[in-house]
């Protein structure tokens, strides 16, 4: 059986400027990189006059050590939309290298589904994560360099928030010190590294609608507090006007294809777990312009991406879906009912009834709490059971939702046209979307929301000082939207309690102003802003040969 990476090397792919006549782009709209990947101009937007598209958000159940094929089944998905006659385009996030050397390997699908050039997507890619990496760090070395050079602002140095980011798993970097060494290098404080996916500025990118509107919120970045408690903004140090050039070009949107030459912009990558989760607002935007069906995904479960998606991206930018896909396998689901991963591919119809329950809790969120219609998609495996399909079938018929197997991974597009169909009818039904909280609610009421309604908790807790900070928030910022920081493998914030718990209690342990993304996160129990590497990182496994063709990635 070929590897992920040998079905896309195999692949014959075309020319990156075909790709776009399929979107009506003019070539004088592309910034190529080479012959299979380009960055679209900006204008672009501008010159698209068609009515907007149809939006498809993909989401999945919580996340398993098996996996689920979110990120395969957008892309399986969109090919068999041009599969069914309609006009598709697929826009997803850019890979972090972090994930990638680290525990879960390339980020561009899998099998007969996938995104290419998927050695350059996951690996560097049209530079957008240095870019943002270097602008945040650019920020990072002014605020030591101001405290340095005297101090005008009155820094207070034991309140600076703002932190280094790199794009790699570091663990040994999320707490350490600056300074070290004499005068010369500077005021000695401590300090810390988050994964760049993780950093405000990527968040801003994601969510800025255009260059001016990126500089704005650069510029309200609130970097720390002086020795007078008052918040001190990037503005004031005057570096978002060269951080924003440094992402000038990074901010247009990537255009590359599927392995069957289906447009995909790919653009921006916060994690869902640390962070929002979305591709950006622009590339939304303007695929909406250009195709009549995108297929977008939000990360991890849809108590994390697709909350976000909705009560974050949707409610700052208009944007409304039009259908929900939700991905699950059989085996995922019987992890979920207590069985080890190494027992998945044995049929055991009572675990997948016992596992089945995180599925219905998503399916309750999507159709309850965000009011779209959804669609649950099996990515199939040769050891699901007729009995074990069976049973998700009737579990999902009782909440009106219809199932569809899907083989995209070995059959590309073919394999997953029935369900295209079913999207495209759940499509047509004009759903209202409804947001988790409303913005007049209390930055706690918010929060206490998301976890009863979400993610099926009795309440929220925090300590009397983070209670405190959350209260002193409310004043200027009460009416920005909540971003929650939490481990992706549980509705709660234990990661070992599978299926859907209930009753818990969701312990805030920390809280971040993003002034500049407009939005407060809420971090709980031990989630980390800086992954660490596992036992045996996947970057052992990545190799390239004398003649340049890697190996290994995926």
């Amino acid at each position: 059986m070929l590897s992920d990476i040998e079905i896309s090397q195999q692949t014959p792919i075309k020319k990156i400027t075909e790709v776009a006549k399929t979107l009506r782009l003019n070539v004088d709209s592309l910034i190529p990189y080479g012959h299979y990947k380009a960055k679209i101009d900006l204008a672009a937007l501008d010159l698209a006059i068609k009515p907007d598209g149809k939006l498809i958000l993909v989401t999945a159940i919580s996340p398993t050590p098996p996996g689920e094929g979110k990120t395969t089944t957008s892309v399986g998905l969109g090919d068999a939309l041009n599969h069914i006659g309609k006009q598709a385009a697929i826009c997803l996030r850019e890979p972090s290298m972090g994930p990638v050397f680290g525990m879960k390997g390339g980020a561009t699908g899998g099998g007969y589904a996938q995104i290419v050039p998927m050695e350059d997507i996951n690996l560097h890619f049209t530079g957008d994560f240095s870019a943002i990496a270097l602008a945040h760090n650019l920020l990072s070395a002014l605020i030591d360099n101001h405290i340095h050079q005297g101090n005008a602002l009155g820094i207070d140095p034991r309140q600076i928030t703002w932190k280094r980011v790199m794009d790699m798993n570091d663990r040994a970097l999320r707490q350490i010190v600056v300074g070290l060494g004499g005068k010369v290098n500077g005021q000695t404080r401590e300090d810390g590294f988050d994964i760049v996916v993780a950093s405000e500025v990527m968040a801003i990118f994601c969510l800025a609608e255009s260059l001016k509107d990126l500089k704005q919120r650069l510029g309200n970045i609130v970097i720390g507090y002086g020795f007078d408690g008052h918040a001190i903004h990037a503005r004031e140090l005057k570096a978002h006007g060269a951080m924003a050039v440094l992402l000038k070009d990074a901010i247009k949107p990537n255009l590359v294809q599927s392995l069957e030459g289906t447009p995909a912009l790919i653009h921006g990558g916060p994690f869902a777990n640390i962070a929002h989760g979305c591709n950006s607002v622009i590339a939304t935007k303007l695929a909406l312009k250009l195709a009549d069906y995108v297929v977008t995904e939000a990360g991890f479960g849809a108590d994390l991406g697709a909350e976000k998606f909705i009560d974050i991206k949707c409610r700052k930018s208009g944007l409304q879906p039009s259908a929900c896909v939700i991905v699950a396998t059989i085996r995922a689901l019987k992890y979920h009912g207590g069985v080890e991963v190494k027992d998945l591919n044995v049929e055991d119809v009572s675990a997948l009834k016992s596992g089945l329950v995180n599925l219905q809790k998503h399916v309750q969120n999507v159709t309850q709490h965000y009011g779209l219609p959804c669609v649950v998609a099996i990515n199939r495996f040769t050891s699901d059971s007729h009995a074990e399909i069976a049973l998700v079938e009737q579990s999902m018929a009782a909440l009106g939702v219809k199932v569809v197997l899907a083989e995209h991974w070995a059959k590309g597009g073919v394999g997953a046209e029935a369900l295209a169909h079913e999207v495209v009818r759940l499509a047509d039904a004009k759903p209202t979307m409804k947001f988790v909280y409303e913005d007049g609610d209390a930055l706690w009421e918010k929060m206490r929301k998301i976890a009863i309604n979400i993610y099926g908790a009795a309440d929220i807790a925090a300590s009397r000082r983070i209670r405190a900070l959350i209260d002193e928030l409310q004043k200027d910022y009460g009416h920005y939207p909540i971003c929650v920081a939490k481990t992706q493998s549980s509705f709660s914030t234990d990661a070992t309690l599978k299926g859907a718990p209930t009753g818990h209690t969701v312990t805030i342990r920390e809280v971040r102003l993003c002034a500049g993304a407009e939005f407060i996160v809420m971090l709980c129990d031990d989630i980390m802003t800086m992954p660490g590497l596992p036992k045996e990182p996947c970057a052992t496994h990545i190799d390239i040969s004398d003649d340049g063709i890697v190996s290994g990635l995926y």
